[in-house]
Order: structure tokens, then sequence, then C-alpha cells
């Protein structure tokens, strides 16, 4: 691999991970759109006896309801969900 290859490389990468939370969370929207409420509407987020109290019952949460649906998410796009919720719905700290 040469200079100009690894430079590219590394600078593709740290574009990547610097991707702004705008874009993840309009990510997260989609995909909770396409598939999470195929199964029930955001009323299940408002109610006053949530079952989530905290990040990690979310993000445990969205993983179940991911592998009941079938699908293959990678975990950037199960962390995206986690982040739409959480700044919609639920505003963990």
């Amino acid at each position: 691999m040469n200079i100009r290859h690894l430079t590219l490389t590394t600078t593709c990468l740290l574009a990547a991970a610097a991707l702004p939370a705008a874009a993840v969370a309009e990510n997260g929207a989609t995909l909770h759109q396409e598939n999470c409420t195929s199964c029930h509407d955001d009323s299940v987020y408002k109610r006053k006896d949530r079952r989530v109290t905290d990040m990690a019952g979310l993000t445990k949460q969205v993983k179940r309801c991911e592998q009941s649906l079938g699908l293959t998410w990678f975990d950037e796009d199960t962390d995206a969900v986690v982040a739409y919720l959480n700044s919609t719905y639920y505003k963990f700290k």
C-alpha cells in the first residue's frame, strides 16, 4: 500500500466516523419508519408505564425488535435507531 492510498483510506475512515448527528438521526428515523411502525405506532414510547427506563434498556429493546422482525442490521443501524428514539422520545442522558 502506498502513502497516497493510505492517506485516502485514512481520510475516508475519519470522514465516515465523523458523520453529523443529523445524518445518524435521519438514518435512525428512516429505519424506524420502514420497520418498527409495522408493529406499533409511537404511543408505545409515550405511555407512562413504559418498560424502557434507560439507554441500556432502549438498546436491548431495539435489538429484541430487530431480531423479532428477522432484520440484519449493522451495529451502526441499531445505534442510529436508538439515537433517534432517544432524541425524539426518551431523552436519556
